[in-house]
């Protein structure tokens, strides 16, 4: 049998406690050991309980909820690769088991691979049409390809019925109730992992199926993780509508968020010495491809950027290298709207490109990265990190000595960035020229702090990724007061 999570804390060591003494005696069965992995993993006794869960399936290999619960925990913990591999077995051994289809396209969806995701989530919907889950993660996928109107369509069906989603606490004493907003559209700060359900009471809104004479769930502090203002603007207004029902302290306030856009943020932050932006204009589609030879009075020269707004990690964002490739960049971009900017060339002299993240944190700089790649698009998952030493190194010392590496004009120019953003939880990308210059990308406030992978060629990084969590945790409790 599975525990109940609702259990006050005491009651499951209890429960833990008798189990021990029963496996102890090795008079328990597989369902016993199963119960017992449950409560350790509810307890955040997270070593305990993944080895629990993989004495379960050693016994019994086809065990479905200890599958699919070990991947969870594997997911959380970071290892994500062998988390995929519990879910793909689950998946394998039922088929018709919709939970798993969406499980295995959730992870697959985080890892990149929207294509194989997409497959899992239409499977589930024919075992369970009204699967909730399954149209959230599509409706994902659809806006990330552009399809808006998809998109649209399966958001109704997988939020419209739920407009809050509690997560369970399961620590000991008195929980730090937080009321998380979010959007639906994806544009989201990625803050649940920060928020340990051994600390935090979580409970999250989704702002935009919230009825006005709907009461909040309890709270006593608000973590605002609607985080695009290009792509959850309608969001953003709906959260400002939510915050009136409330006299809790609110992390990032929407109408900071509001001013992120990228071309917002290079024109407003162009003017703070070190710091050169790439401008940018957004124009239409029809004007765009008959204004080639007018870019260069709006401050842009080839080669230049071109994307569509609302999108990350590269996604229909490309670099056009003279007027004549413009005709055929735009056929690669959807929207009728395209953001243009300059540039900027974050080469070293080894021609290598390098883009280092800063998170700002409640007022404080924390390094998160330095990625390392001969491609101008460069993120630090497909950055060459994990074949290089040497990157590794100047990463490690990145991170060691973040003022020591920028040099003192590019912190100062953070320092800035920060104060003008007023955020309290967002991230800055950027390069650097020869001059110690910030080359000013983007900032924030839906960037992610993923936990290194496992291996030790990452211990380097988990120090630093530690600091930024308990950074975040130690905002949110000391908000709440």
């Amino acid at each position: 049998m599975a525990s109940d999570p609702h259990l006050p804390r005491r009651v499951r060591e209890i429960r833990l406690q008798e189990l021990e003494g029963q496996i102890g005696c090795d008079r328990a069965g597989v369902n016993l050991r199963f119960e017992r992995a449950c409560l350790l993993a509810e307890n955040g006794r997270t070593t305990e309980a993944r080895n629990a869960y993989i004495d379960v399936l050693s016994r019994d290999p086809s065990h479905r909820a200890a599958l699919n619960n070990l991947g969870m925990l594997l997911q959380a913990s970071g290892y994500r690769t062998a988390a995929r591999t519990a879910f793909a077995e689950a998946v394998q051994r039922y088929p018709a088991d919709p939970a798993s289809r969406v499980n295995l396209a959730n992870a697959l969806r985080e890892s990149g691979d929207s294509s194989r995701a997409r497959e899992h989530y239409e499977a589930a919907l024919e075992l369970q049409p009204d699967f909730a889950e399954a149209h959230q993660g599509l409706a994902a996928i659809f806006s990330d390809e552009g399809d808006f109107a998809g998109a649209a369509r399966h958001r109704e069906m997988g939020f419209g019925g739920r407009p809050v989603m509690v997560v369970p606490y399961r620590g000991a004493g008195l929980a730090v109730t937080v009321l998380v907003l979010s959007g639906t559209s994806g544009g989201n700060a990625p803050i649940r992992h920060f928020l340990s359900d051994q600390i935090f009471q979580t409970s999250i809104l989704f702002v935009e199926y919230h009825g006005k004479n709907l009461a909040l769930p309890e709270h006593c502090v608000v973590f605002n993780a609607i985080g695009d203002a290009e792509m959850e603007g309608p969001a953003l207004e709906a959260a400002l509508g939510v915050l009136r029902l409330t006299t809790a302290p609110v992390i990032n306030l929407p109408g900071a968020v509001a001013l992120t856009g990228r071309s917002e943020n290079a024109q407003r932050l162009a003017d703070i010495p070190g710091v050169i932006t790439a401008g940018g204009a957004k124009l239409s589609r029809a004007v765009l491809a008959g204004a080639a030879d007018a870019l260069a009075g709006l401050g842009l020269e080839f080669p230049l950027l071109v994307r569509t707004p609302g999108f990350h990690t590269g996604r229909y964002f490309v670099r056009v290298e003279k007027a004549g490739d413009l005709a055929g960049a735009l056929a690669e971009l959807p929207g009728d709207e395209l953001v243009v900017m300059r540039y900027l060339d974050a080469r070293g002299p080894d021609g290598k490109v390098r883009k280092y993240r800063v998170m700002m944190i409640d007022g404080e700089l924390y390094p998160l990265h330095a990625a390392i790649s001969s491609d101008w698009k460069i993120h630090y998952f497909t950055a060459e990190m994990a074949e290089s030493a040497a990157h590794r190194a100047e990463d490690a010392a990145f991170l060691e000595n973040m003022a020591g590496v920028v040099g003192p004009l590019a912190m100062s120019a953070l320092r800035e960035i920060q104060r003008r953003l007023g955020l309290d939880y967002a991230g800055i990308d950027f390069g650097l020229n020869s001059k110690g210059e910030i080359l000013f990308f983007e900032a924030n406030a839906t960037m992610v702090v993923n936990a290194p992978e496992p291996g030790e060629k990452w211990d380097y990084r988990r120090p630093a990724v530690e600091r930024i969590f308990s950074a975040v945790r130690n905002m949110v409790i000391g908000r709440a007061g």
